[in-house]
């Protein structure tokens, strides 16, 4: 596969050129109501919380998959399907994060919609291509919130060429999300900067953390490949547990999208080879936290997982994250 394909994601140039064929077929049909917002459909979590930020007031942005919904396994429903039939702009992460869902993103370009992968013009050098993921990028950019400001441009961006009447409110907007993440960046250079050396491993239930582990300095182990679709196997597990008891890791991490059981038998390997091992703590990976949480949001999965992966492995941090520390609370 051609490496432009795959900077772009699964399909993306074929979704953008029939998008275009359309558009110049019938250059009205997609143009945005000035008395009504802009009704975009976004597919994770993550980018609808970008396109929310940038967008503000002119647009409605609804999720596809909620909390706790694993990207890589996810169909999409009739529901799902009629959705972005009835969206305006539809964003999507690329990079075969939705692999499952490459036929309803390309009805919805045939139909005229404007169709988008966030990561489309992420600068290939800062791609991470895993020998595990057979020639693909790893397709989880926003674990590294220096990385994802890219996709937030791309999303300011393809507003601004939709709707260029709301220009000044996505630059101000993507201009103000952007000083956010560049705020939480620095949050966590700090405080992932205060866990020894000898326990920067972060071993989590699959490799969803390797941006976060080349922005952050940290040897990332997942038990199971970058897709949840992959299995561990016995070999697997006593790697992982050789590797616990040689550097003396005291916690290994579950993720609120794939099931705790490969890092249960990994616990139990770790302990019966002399090692004592705790979960230390629920991260997110491929979804957000609860809606309505500050879990929910994208600044808040980051924060969290930070915050309690420096904690659980020995370093430094408020006990409610940036928020607790921006509040006066205990940590660096």
């Amino acid at each position: 596969m051609a490496r432009q394909a795959r900077g772009l994601g699964i399909c993306a140039r074929a979704i953008a050129l029939l998008a275009a064929v359309l558009l110049l077929a019938a250059p009205g049909c997609a143009e945005a109501d000035p008395e009504a917002p802009i009704s975009i459909v976004a597919t994770t979590g993550m980018v609808a919380d970008a396109a929310r930020a940038v967008a503000g007031d002119r647009a409605s942005v609804s999720s596809l998959m909620g909390s706790g919904v694993d990207p890589h396994l996810y169909k999409p429903t009739r529901a799902d399907i009629a959705r972005m039939m009835n969206a305006e702009v539809v964003f999507y992460n690329g990079l075969l994060l939705e692999g499952k869902m490459t036929d309803a993103l390309v009805r919805a370009a045939t139909s005229g919609r404007r169709v988008h992968a966030v990561s489309e013009l992420i600068d290939e050098s800062t791609l991470l291509e895993p020998a595990e993921f057979q020639g693909h990028y790893d397709p989880h950019i926003w674990m590294d919130p220096s990385t994802w400001s890219s996709a937030v441009e791309v999303v300011r961006d393809k507003l601004i060429e939709f709707d260029p009447a709301g220009e000044e409110v996505y630059r101000a907007n993507a201009r103000a999300y952007l000083d956010e993440l560049a705020a939480l960046d620095a949050y966590a250079q700090r405080v992932l900067a205060t866990v020894p050396d000898r326990t920067r491993v972060l071993v989590t239930a699959h490799d969803a953390f390797n941006y976060f582990g080349v922005r952050y300095n940290f040897l990332v182990v997942g038990i199971q490949g970058i897709s949840t679709e992959s299995e561990a196997g016995v070999r697997d597990i006593q790697r992982l547990v050789d590797l616990l008891v040689e550097r003396k890791i005291g916690a290994v991490f579950i993720e609120s999208t794939v099931s705790r059981r490969n890092v249960e038998s990994l616990i139990a390997g770790a302990r019966a080879s002399g090692q004592d091992v705790e979960i230390g703590g629920e991260l997110f990976s491929d979804a957000m936290g609860a809606p309505g949480t500050y879990e929910g949001t994208y600044l808040g999965m980051i924060d969290h997982n930070v915050t309690t992966i420096a904690r659980a492995l020995g370093g430094q941090a408020p006990a409610g994250g940036r928020l607790g520390r921006l509040a006066g609370g205990e940590g660096p």
